[in-house]
């Protein structure tokens, strides 16, 4: 299959069958344009497409009527709607689309981008990878392979669903770039290479093929461009006139040469702007054929030489065996070039461009062009020609709108061009095309109506003749019919369509004369039009709109505009003329005229009837630029501005064999480097007229400047002249000197002009607030983006005494939230792992803990209560004794005794009793604290544990990361959490190293202003000392005090004053005189006088700031310091002695004077030394700060290089990164599940431990059971073989309910089965009793206690409740215990997919090791750190050394003795752990023969006493019952509750008894009246019946009525019988007693009336009067 789309209007899908050419499927894809469409590679019959604003997803189905297309629009839901340029389809259907909003949806901040999305290619795989490409709004070229980015998935299954954001992380990127520093790539397609896992080619739509290894890793090859072309329309070619080349200017601003008959490019040139026009020059001009002439788009024209390139085998194969030169630059326009011609000479050169200017060159002979002047239209420029064959050089100006003008061009020197290039006045005639094809349409539909109504005309004609001949019309009697009115004209009262605005494409002279051709696109598409320009002034002003002269319509282009026309004259390989034209669909039009004309002769199109059509160019985009034929005829070129560059031959196979052969490039000789000139690439660059008015403004400032500097000479004459009057008024006498305000002439005119220049002052402000203000914000916008990032400025501190210096650390601050980040991904990280080791083994411990508290036996303290008491009243007593004080000495139980009080004799035996199970209770806690503190069979010592631990993992053996049995220990594990705090923590440490040092340093400054100030102090007294020193010789100098530099103050850059602002200003003013060097020597290049230019510009830096100043801008002011001797003259020094010396005569004057002396040296010797000692002092901490920073820069190098090491590592982590995390969540998975089931696992042991002591508790019930009827009964009890029948006898009994609330189990009502007892008893055996008396044990026999009787009925209630307990707790002990084993089973289970995930991760984590080892990662060392040696020797080859830390090798070497010495510690302790184990066993075996003493005494004195051994506790029990007295007076008080309560229920029953007979006799006497009603009743009703069937005899008879024309109608509505009655016949409508039913009578209009039928009108009547009994139900009945 093949899916193809079509463009605008249709915008039509097909689906082709390619092998079988035919269509498969045709739908309209979409009403706007549609970039792409592409196969599901994995889904068969789905197809994407995407385009302007929308992404639809189609499926070939097939339904009844055949195969269907079937499209679904994708949703953008929230998403702002865009373009989608790229998507990827991924397996499973659902599509990844990119979007102009970038969606990087996100993203994280330094990985965003406003670039749209170009492409997005799946990479096919295990792992399938996303690598997309992003466009630009100016230059990009990045190729991301990503996890993630911000893309959109749609899911084409559900209508495109609205889709949804997908969030991708970048993982790695490619920026692609030419290799000479050139412009990013601007990437729209990629695809696979074939022949490589991680090649891809790559489209570049600024015109290349790259190709890309995305392998991202040390050995990635950098992008290689394989392919250059032009991007984007090609605007003009060139042929040469010696060899098979063309040369090509496109409007992606490059100039190409080509081979086209090798299919090579040889050379290509990348400029400021987008070519326009091109032409190569004959050989005429330049022998070698190596002058192209280029125009360009930012209006400048360039000369350049095309030579041969010398090898360079550094260069790539893309750069060409040729190169360019520029020989000439100029600007002679401020738009656009739009169009170069010569003269046929080529000694005359035209231009024109869009900026309405035609400018004219003279060419000399070395072809430089030399401006003559330009001439400005009205508008622009669009085509030039100058007239063949013509001695007054006219030109042809084709221009926009329609507009044609002819210039007469100037001759050389004819124009004064000293001050501008403009030409005013010039010989000029225009033309403004006016359509005529409107009228001409007009015409041709009137001819043909014309044409038609003759031939209707000659229809007519013959037929009568016809029937004249055959003699059936008679001409004399039947004349001719008079032609019948003309149809009305359908284009009569229409005005002509006249288009608002025109454009020529095309225009040239047709001749010698006046004439010329012109073509036109829009609505006069399809004709050319010969024009004709105005004779005289006169005719040209009277008309401002011109129609053609002559017309010929073009066949076959239906209405195509034609883009230009090219004549070919004399075509050798054809030996024919032909004519080119270039078509705005793309097609080339093959002309052949019918005669051979000259080229001399005027073009003629007449015949144009002969031609072929070729459909090159793209149809849409695909207009023709240029058509030229080579030099020799054999070859033809065509360009357009879809990009595409075609050559077409006339030769046939053999000859163009021949004829391929590369072409010859001219050669570099006399083309020297200093022949190239500099380009102009500034786009702002003034015009050569432009420099020449600037020029001009300059010289005219220089002149004012000049005049300006004169006149201020003169001022400041006439202010000296005017001081010197003041000091001669000054100097006579003062009666006679002149008030000071008598020189003043015009007071008012100070006034004046203080207010003008304040005023001026205030409008300088306000022009030039809009400047400050956004100068403002630029410095602000600057400060924000470099300046705030920095944690302190760029400072230096320098020594004073020496050149030394030390710097700050470009340190910048931490980003926001760098604190909260780090404590997330720590606390992510800590978390990322799941549980430590140690975690899991103390977890492992809590549940082994557990399991043997589970394990542990349960309910061990004994309870002094009977077993036989059941659990309610066990927890009742005990809660009775907890309040009581733990002995029940208030209550007193008593068999008989009906106060249901305990006699004291049993209240003391109970008091012992307590006091007994008191001792008990305490005997046994001590036994369980003891039982606690032994320790179990595996129990280890948590030291021992510890120090074992610490062995295993301490014990040397260092294993290297690189070894095959390497296993990565759990504490050393990294992932990608941690390894982002590791980068974090990095950071941070450089960071905080960096501001302490720069802190350090900023207060070393500030240390250096404060020595400063102290010098510039010590220099002030050191001068006072000078000055009263009378010696010269002894005065010394202290250093000169250096002043602080710029560096060393940064924050002066951001203050400024008036020296800074006047140092600015003459900086400004030396770049604009450099500039305008720079400008003048382009001026001289483009013809202009030098000394003009540089007269001119010399006045503009004119300008003399003030030299008021307010410091050296260092915040510290200088003192004034005496100068040195060398500047001093000395003799005046000695003058000064002299004078002192007269001074002082006497010798005691001259002895305080010496003293003096050497007290003024003493102190300048102080005042030097501590100069120097503080000198000295700050210098070596300088010294020493510079020496650490040495140390730090070696530092943060390394930690550089480790924070290379630790994001390299990040990024294999990151690649791990979901394996990982998928392996440890299943680790974590089956670990919490081992938890969980050892959880269930250690509750289940120990409720089936609770469940089986239990058991046995209620097995010894049973035995105290039987032993409590054995001791009640007594020895030799006659009735005891009958009571123990009674006692062991099985009954079946109904289950008890439950009761909810505090009641007792005691006051359950038992429901006993009709057959209460069997009469087989399974505990004895069948004995034949005849003979013996048999007894009913349902009742007490005579003879018997009734209560013996009555105890042996109780405990058998008692047996038979324990016996069901006891078979119901063994059942659930048997389930429970299967649960128990099950869940063991489970246990082990998980246990071994633990162990399979711990050894999945495990392998896992050496995979990971083995790629993080894979890594390069620099070590520095020296080399006294080497010990790796061969033979005593260094060898070269390092790889197989091992980098190891000193500490550890000395650490590993301690650790062989430190094992020695535990070794022989251990051996000690061995034998004193065994010798302490001899004894303990001693000791056990002495005790234990000692409680085999005691128990056989106890034994013993238990015989004395009783006769027998028996249970203590059980004794005790036996003795005294309390529980069974006090639930005795409990029973007792209960059952009277209960009669007294039985009794009031008993009394409201027998009130309610009475009030229901009452009731009852009521209701009867009710009944018995409501019979009597419904007889009289009924009597009634027969009454009122008779009476109604006497009724209506008056009306009986026939009668006639008047109604209206229509009849009544009758609408029978809901009738419903009561019940139904026998079928007999009567009226439709015959209702009884007790039936329901409605009745509609529509009655006629009185208007009219006839007589209603007697039928009808007995219906009414009977129905009406008769037929409604009195005991129907009327609904209604409605009358119309």
């Amino acid at each position: 299959m093949l899916a193809s789309l079509g463009g605008k209007p249709d915008y039509m899908l097909t689906i082709w069958n390619w092998r079988h050419e035919h269509i498969t499927l045709r739908c309209k894809a979409f009403s706007q344009e549609i970039f792409r469409v592409s196969f599901s590679n994995d889904l068969e019959g789905i197809l994407t497409t995407a385009g302007q604003g929308h992404i639809r997803f189609w499926k070939m189905a097939r339904t009844f009527t055949g195969l269907k297309l079937q499209g679904e629009i994708g949703r953008f839901g929230k998403t702002e709607l865009s373009d989608i340029e790229g998507y990827v389809e991924l397996p499973d259907g659902k599509v990844l689309s990119g979007c102009e909003q970038h969606a990087t949806v996100g993203r994280r901040s330094d990985q965003s981008s406003d670039w749209p999305q170009r492409q997005a290619t799946l990479s096919r795989g295990p792992n399938p990878t996303v690598y997309h490409g992003r466009g630009r709004t100016s230059d990009c070229g990045c190729r991301r392979l990503c996890e993630g980015v911000g893309l959109r998935v749609h899911r084409p299954g559900r209508g495109g669903g609205g889709g949804r954001g997908v969030e991708m992380d970048s993982m790695n990127e490619l920026l692609v770039r030419d290799e000479n520093g050139g412009s990013h790539a601007m990437l729209k397609w990629m695809i696979k290479a074939p022949d490589g896992d991680s090649l891809w080619y790559a489209q570049d739509a600024d015109g290349g093929i790259w190709k890309l290894d995305l392998t991202f890793s040390h050995t990635t090859k950098p992008p290689e461009k394989m392919f250059s072309f032009h991007a984007g329309a090609i605007s003009g070619i060139g042929m040469s006139p010696l060899t098979d080349l063309v040369v090509t200017a496109g409007v992606d601003r490059t100039v190409r040469v080509y081979d086209y008959v090798t299919k090579h490019q040889l050379c290509v040139q990348k400029f400021a702007a987008a070519g326009t026009c091109i032409q190569w020059l004959p050989n005429s001009v330049d022998p070698k054929g190596s002058t192209i002439i280029a125009g360009f788009g930012d209006g400048v024209v360039r000369v350049l030489k095309v030579t041969k390139r010398e090898l360079d085998l550094s260069r790539k194969s893309l750069m060409g065996s040729a190169s360019f030169t520029l020989s000439q630059v100029l600007k002679p326009h401020n738009g656009s070039v739009t169009a170069l011609e010569f003269n046929t000479d080529y000694t005359y050169l035209v231009s024109g461009s869009s900026d309405k200017t035609v400018f004219f060159f003279s060419v000399d002979e070395e072809f430089k062009l030399n401006p003559i002047g330009y001439f400005t239209l009205l508008c622009s420029v669009q085509q030039l020609q100058l007239k063949p064959n013509s001695y007054e050089r006219r030109v042809l100006v084709v221009g926009d709108n329609g507009q044609v003008s002819e210039l007469t061009a100037p001759e050389p020197g004819s124009v004064d061009s000293s001050k501008t290039f403009q030409i005013d006045r010039i010989e000029t005639r225009d033309f403004r095309f006016r359509s005529i094809k409107d009228h001409l349409r007009r015409e041709e539909r009137r001819k043909i109506r014309e044409k038609a109504r003759e031939e209707r005309r000659e229809k007519k004609k013959k037929e009568r003749q016809k029937k004249i001949e055959r003699g059936l019309i008679d001409p004399e009697k039947e004349p001719e019919e008079p032609e019948s009115e003309e149809e009305p004209d359908p284009d009569e009262g229409v005005p002509l369509f006249i288009p608002e605005t025109y454009h020529i494409n095309t225009g040239f002279y047709s001749g010698d004369g006046d004439k010329f051709w012109l073509s036109l696109s829009g609505f006069d598409a399809g004709f050319l039009y010969e024009c004709e320009f105005a004779q005289s002034e006169a005719d040209e002003m009277s008309q401002s709109y011109g129609e053609p002269l002559k017309w010929v319509e073009v066949p076959g282009i239906n209405e195509t505009a034609i883009s230009f026309i090219y004549k070919w004259y004399a075509n050798a390989a054809s030996n024919s003329n032909m004519l080119f034209f270039g078509m705005e669909d793309g097609k080339i039009r093959i002309q052949l005229p019918s005669s051979s004309p000259s080229p001399d002769d005027p073009v003629e199109f007449d015949d144009l009837d002969k031609y072929w059509v070729l459909p090159m160019h793209d149809s849409e985009s695909g207009v023709l630029s240029m058509i030229k034929p080579s030099l020799n005829g054999k070859f033809l070129v065509s360009a357009g501005r879809d990009g595409n560059l075609y050559v077409f031959t006339f030769l046939p196979p053999d000859e163009l064999e021949e004829a391929m052969a590369p072409a010859k490039l001219p050669s570099p000789r006399g083309i020297t480097d200093d022949s190239q000139m500099e380009d102009i690439e500034d786009p702002k660059a003034y015009s050569i007229e432009d420099a020449k008015q600037k020029a001009e403004q300059d010289r005219l400032l220089k002149l004012a400047e000049e005049k300006k500097n004169g006149l201020k000479k003169k001022i400041q004459e006439m202010r000296r002249q005017f001081k010197k009057l003041l000091l001669k008024n000054g100097e006579i006498v003062p009666h006679l000197q002149l008030d000071r305000k008598e020189f003043e002439l015009d007071p008012q005119s100070k006034i004046m002009l203080s207010n003008e220049t304040l005023g001026r002052m205030d409008m300088a402000k306000t022009e030039y607030a809009w400047d400050s203000e956004k100068q403002s914000l630029a410095l602000k916008k600057l400060e924000t983006q470099f300046k705030s990032k920095l944690d302190c400025d760029s400072l230096v501190v320098k020594c004073i005494a020496s050149e030394f210096e030390v710097g700050s650390f470009r340190c910048e601050k931490l980003p926001e939230g760098f604190g909260n980040k780090k404590l997330d991904l720590m606390n992510k990280a800590s978390k990322a792992g799941g549980l430590t080791g140690a975690a899991r083994q103390l977890a492992s411990q809590q549940n082994a803990e557990r399991e043997a508290d589970a394990n542990s036996p349960i309910g061990t303290e004994p309870t002094a209560e009977p077993v036989v008491i059941d659990e309610t009243a066990a927890s009742q007593d005990q809660r009775d004794e907890e309040v009581s004080g733990g002995v029940a000495t208030t209550t007193k139980v008593g068999t008989e005794d009906k106060s249901g009080k305990v006699d004291e004799k049993a209240a003391k035996a109970l008091g012992k009793m307590e006091k007994q199970r008191q001792k008990r209770l305490a005997r046994q806690k001590q036994w369980e604290e003891l039982y606690q503190e032994k320790p179990s069979d595996d129990f280890e010592d948590p030291r021992d544990v510890a120090e074992i631990k610490y062995a295993l993992e301490n014990m040397g053996d260092f294993k290297l990361k690189t070894a095959a049995n390497y296993v990565v220990p759990e504490h050393l594990r990294v992932n990608t959490a941690r390894k982002l705090v590791q980068l974090l923590l990095l950071q941070e440490n450089m960071y905080s190293r960096k501001r302490t040092f720069n802190e350090r340093l900023l207060s070393l400054k500030f240390k250096k202003s404060e020595v400063l100030s102290e010098i510039d102090q010590l220099n002030a007294q050191l001068e006072t000392v000078h000055a009263s020193l009378k010696d010269i010789d002894k005065i010394k100098r202290a250093p000169e005090r250096p002043p602080l530099i710029d560096p060393e103050t940064p924050e002066e850059i951001y203050h400024y004053n008036r020296d800074k602002l006047i140092k600015f200003q003459k900086e400004k003013a030396a770049n604009d005189k450099s500039m305008a060097m720079a400008v003048a020597t382009t001026f001289t290049a483009q013809g202009l006088e030098t000394d003009q230019v540089g007269d001119s510009l010399l006045g503009a830096s004119s300008i003399k700031p003030s030299s008021a100043g307010l410091g050296d801008g260092t915040g510290y002011k200088r003192p004034t310091v005496a100068p040195d001797t060398n500047t001093i003259p000395r003799l005046a020094l000695e003058d000064t002695l002299l004078e002192g010396e007269e001074e002082n005569n006497s010798d005691r004057q001259d002895s305080f004077s010496s003293i003096r002396q050497r007290r003024l040296l003493n102190e300048q010797e102080k005042i030097l030394k501590r100069i120097n000692r503080l000198t000295e002092k700050f210098d070596d901490q300088v010294m020493k700060l510079r020496a650490e920073k040495f140390n730090l820069q070696v530092d943060l190098k390394r930690a550089d290089l480790r924070n290379t090491t630790l994001f390299e590592e990040f990024v294999k982590l990151k690649e791990f990164e979901k394996r990982e995390n998928l392996l440890a969540s299943k680790v974590n998975d089956k670990f919490d599940e081992k938890i969980k089931m050892e959880e269930k696992v250690a509750d289940s042991k120990s409720k089936v431990e609770a469940k089986r002591m239990e058991i046995e508790g209620l097995e010894e019930k049973q035995k105290s059971l039987l032993e409590e009827f054995k001791a009640n009964l007594g020895e030799n009890n006659k009735w005891e073989e009958f009571l123990t029948k009674v006692f062991k006898k099985k009954i079946k009994r109904a289950k008890k309910k439950e009761r909810t609330g505090d009641a007792d189990e005691d006051d359950e009502e038992e429901d006993e089965s009709s057959d209460e007892s069997d009469s087989d008893d399974d505990d004895f055996d069948d004995e034949d009793e005849e003979g013996r008396e048999v007894l009913d044990d349902s009742v007490c026999p005579p003879g018997c206690e009734q209560e013996l009787y009555d105890m042996a009925c109780r405990l058998r209630e008692m047996r038979l409740d324990n016996e069901e307990a006891l078979a119901e707790e063994k059942k659930t002990f048997e389930m429970m215990k299967k649960d128990s084993d099950a869940m063991l089973k489970k246990t082990k289970v998980i246990d071994h997919s633990l162990a399979a995930a711990e050894k999945d991760l495990e392998d896992f984590q050496v995979e990971k090791q083995g790629k993080l080892n894979q890594l390069l990662i620099i070590v520095v060392l020296k080399m006294h750190q080497i010990e790796y040696l061969v033979s005593n020797v260094l060898p070269n080859d390092l790889s197989e050394a091992l980098v190891f830390e000193q500490k550890g090798l000395v650490r590993l070497q301690e650790r062989i003795v430190e094992l020695i010495d535990e070794k022989a510690q251990q051996t000690r302790k061995q034998k004193d752990n065994k010798l302490q184990n001899v004894q303990l066993k001693k000791g056990r075996k002495m005790l234990s023969s000692k409680i085999q003493e005691l128990s056989s005494e106890c034994d013993q004195m238990m015989l004395l006493k009783f006769g027998r051994t028996v249970d203590l506790e059980r004794l005790e029990m036996v003795t005294v019952n309390r529980l069974l007295e006090e639930l005795k007076e409990r029973y007792r008080q209960t059952e009277v509750f209960c009669d007294r309560e039985i009794a009031q229920w008993e009394a409201a029953i027998q009130q309610q008894k009475e009030n229901i007979t009452m009731l009852t006799r009521d209701n009867t006497r009710r009944i018995n009246q409501m019979t009597m009603l419904l007889g009289e009743q009924k009597v009634i009703e027969e009454n009122l019946n008779s009476k109604q069937k006497k009724l209506g005899g008056e009306y009986e008879g026939k009668r006639r009525l008047m109604f209206a024309k229509e009849s009544v109608s009758f609408n029978w509505c809901n009738f419903s019988p009561k019940k139904s009655r026998p079928s007999r016949r009567r009226s439709p409508f015959s209702p009884a007693k007790g039936d329901t039913f409605s009745l509609r009578l529509s009655l006629p209009c009185p208007s009219t009336r006839h007589e209603m039928p007697e039928h009808q009108l007995e219906t009414f009547l009977n129905i009406y009067y008769h037929r409604v009994p009195s005991a129907c139900t009327y609904m209604y009945i409605c009358i119309n």
